[in-house]
């Protein structure tokens, strides 16, 4: 059974931006995951949104929001110098936790996050800086290489998701995943590239992240 999803648009203060949410609440939720969206993308992320509302049913909480303000999307669109932010992004990332951990209809929910491309660097900055609030991350398509300085700190169990023709990537996932002391473990969508773009390939990834969300936030049980 499909739990009931309350929904609002949030506005989350990030120092001296002011940063765009979109929150489902399913009742009863087990957790609240955060989406850390990557390069060039947005909390209207299509992909993001599928594997966001595909959580929401199994009765995770989920966040999607912008990591840029519209003015500074709208200079990114073109030089692109915000995409690869990584110290920006990641602490836009811990504003936005610090900011639900104090919503009292959220309060006490245990945190994930989700990150995309550069945003999986982002969250892994994140959750190593704020051990006490984030358990677990899950990267999709993910580059947790661009966290070198701080994997071997990372205390929140860690899922990195990458397709398995999105090679380049593969290797580096591979390479991050040596340096990391916490569990981190490795899923290879098979026949999927870097955006998942292939029949099937992204609900595959969605389930991973479901599975593994599920277990590590809630009852260790999948839903039906």
């Amino acid at each position: 059974m499909i739990p009931e999803i309350f929904e609002s648009n949030l506005q989350i203060p990030a120092g001296d931006a002011i940063l765009e949410g979109n929150l489902r609440l399913p009742a009863d939720a087990q957790g609240l995951i955060l989406f850390i969206h990557g390069s060039g993308s947005s909390r209207f992320s299509t992909r993001n949104r599928h594997v966001a509302q595909l959580l929401n049913q199994a009765g995770l909480a989920t966040l999607l929001f912008d990591l840029l303000t519209a003015d500074e999307n709208q200079i990114d669109m073109l030089t692109r110098e915000f995409r690869f932010d990584i110290p920006l992004l990641s602490e836009r990332s811990r504003c936005a936790i610090d900011y639900v951990a104090r919503q009292p209809q959220l309060a006490g929910l245990p945190i994930g996050l989700f990150g995309a491309s550069t945003g999986a660097a982002a969250a892994l900055f994140a959750a190593e800086s704020l051990p006490e609030k984030i358990k677990t991350v899950v990267s999709r398509g993910g580059r947790p290489d661009l966290a070198q300085p701080v994997l071997a700190k990372v205390q929140a169990t860690t899922l990195l998701i990458v397709g398995g023709l999105d090679y380049d990537v593969l290797q580096l996932n591979k390479q991050a995943q040596s340096q990391m002391h916490a569990e981190c473990e490795l899923t290879v969508i098979p026949g999927a590239t870097h955006l998942f773009e292939e029949p099937g390939t992204l609900d595959l990834a969605a389930d991973a992240a479901r599975e593994w969300f599920l277990q590590k936030l809630g009852n260790g049980q999948s839903a039906t």
